[in-house]
């Protein structure tokens, strides 16, 4: 599914995504485009989006993460990052948060294809199942 641009250029976020990818021409695109064909294996019906004046957005029914790019990082925040499980220690940034957690990539590091799929999944079944937050624990008496 393709959704329109937010900047008024009427291309679809796809199209502006792989502009990105592109205009970057570097290991920060060379890695986004890696994050973008990992999402999509890994989801196949992904939403792509452009929100905020310029940034990618994975969606499927509701956000699954963003991709942005900074000078030394791309930065992949998971808008629900903290009710996810995150076995394989991927969240690196953002750790303090109620809400959201973050995977900040640097030049030369490698993020694992399988770990992250299985995190795209569970990200995109709990904004299916309209639940926030895992359920609280007991407290052991």
């Amino acid at each position: 599914m393709v959704k329109k641009s937010d900047t008024g250029e009427g291309l679809p976020a796809s199209e502006l995504i792989s502009r990105r990818i592109a205009e970057l021409g570097d290991w920060r695109g060379e890695t986004l485009g890696r994050i973008r064909k990992l999402l999509k294996d890994a989801v196949p019906d992904v939403v792509e989006e452009w929100k905020w004046m310029g940034t990618p957005v994975w969606s499927h029914d509701g956000i699954i993460c963003t991709g942005e790019s900074y000078k030394d990082k791309v930065k992949l925040t998971f808008a629900k990052g903290a009710s996810l499980p995150d076995p394989a220690g991927l969240f690196n940034s953002s750790l303090d948060g109620n809400v959201r957690r973050a995977i900040d990539i640097h030049e030369g590091q490698e993020v694992g294809a399988a770990a992250f799929k299985a995190l795209v999944r569970e990200a995109a079944a709990l904004n299916s199942s309209g639940k926030a937050k895992p359920p609280k624990k007991k407290a052991k008496s």
